[in-house]
């Protein structure tokens, strides 16, 4: 399945720290074709587990 947004984002070598993927993640969809989507990311991911931060990730950007 495609992510949302056409943002790809590097985890390798990011703290592995909950929020500070989403932070990461929810920047990079900020400067993605849909923006407007960033408020839906945080608060779908948070809404979980540590499994469910990652998951989400995949659905919005494309990790690398």
């Amino acid at each position: 399945m495609e992510p949302k947004t056409n943002a790809v984002v590097k985890l390798v070598g990011t703290d592995g720290n909950a929020l500070a993927i989403i932070s990461k993640v929810k920047t990079a969809i900020k400067r993605s074709d849909h923006p407007e989507l960033a408020a839906e990311f945080q608060k779908e991911a948070m809404s979980g587990d540590y499994d469910h931060v990652l998951q989400t990730c995949m659905d919005y950007v494309d990790i690398r």
